[in-house]
């Protein structure tokens, strides 16, 4: 450990264990070392020590048994990417309680981004929604959501009845719609990414970036997404097209 580096020495202590978590070099469920070896490991107090084991509990990667230990948590997200992604399944499916918070929602001009992923001239009114996802209570995602303005007039409203946003697109005449596009971005966190998501701001983030479709091929929303890298990784299902290829050559 660089004693000299611009980080508090507990700073320091964390970022390492963190690193040793998240490169697998501690793997779920085991147990730290004790508070002594610690201390000896990185040349620190027990102040130092339990202070960095604190933020790493804070940040969901240890849990702190009382008698017997510290122990890597076994709680990164296996959010599952398909078609039809849905936030509160995903969740579901896995023993997660899904929430979500509205942080911000206003009618504003598309951007030249959102006007291009949503096939709108640029500066037609859209709808933006920012809101923060949670999993069992632990914010796990950060979103901004665009619909256009001219497919769902009103859609303002209807949202302040506080019905599901899938609720609503079927009372617009959308009952399914699928995933036309994701790219998959890492970055590090804004300040304002950071505080919502309740993460250091020197742990990178995954961003989502999403373009939804009805079942005629019409883009009805883009979202840009982040997710702490730490609290997820994603895997893609493609069992859809599996069993459509299949389909076509059962009738063939």
């Amino acid at each position: 450990m660089d004693k000299k580096s611009s980080h508090g020495q507990w700073q320091q202590v964390e970022e390492d264990i963190a690193d040793d978590i998240l490169n697998g070099r501690l793997s779920p469920k085991a147990q730290l070392p004790k508070e002594a070896d610690l201390m000896e490991r990185f040349g620190v107090g027990r102040h130092t020590i339990r202070r960095a084991i604190s933020s790493l509990e804070g940040r969901g990667l240890v849990q702190v048994e009382q008698g017997r230990g510290t122990f890597v948590r076994d709680g990164r997200l296996d959010y599952r990417l398909s078609e039809r992604t849905r936030f509160s399944q995903n969740l579901l499916e896995q023993g997660r309680e899904p929430l979500g918070q509205a942080v911000r929602e206003e009618e504003m001009r598309a951007s030249a981004t959102v006007a291009d992923a949503l096939r709108l001239p640029r500066g037609e009114p859209v709808y933006h929604i920012v809101r923060r996802g949670f999993a069992d209570e632990e914010p796990i995602n950060l979103s901004n959501a665009y619909y256009p303005v001219r497919r769902f007039p009103g859609m303002d409203k209807a949202r302040a009845s506080g019905r599901s946003v899938t609720l609503i697109l079927a009372e617009y005449g959308v009952p399914d719609y699928i995933r036309l596009r994701t790219d998959i971005i890492v970055r590090m966190p804004t300040a304002d990414e950071a505080r919502l998501l309740e993460q250091s701001n020197s742990q990178p983030v995954i961003m989502l970036k999403k373009i939804d479709v009805d079942m005629k091929g019409t883009p009805i929303s883009y979202s840009e997404t982040v997710w702490p890298g730490e609290r997820v990784q994603f895997s893609i299902d493609n069992t859809s097209q599996l069993l459509d290829a299949l389909a076509r050559y059962s009738s063939s």
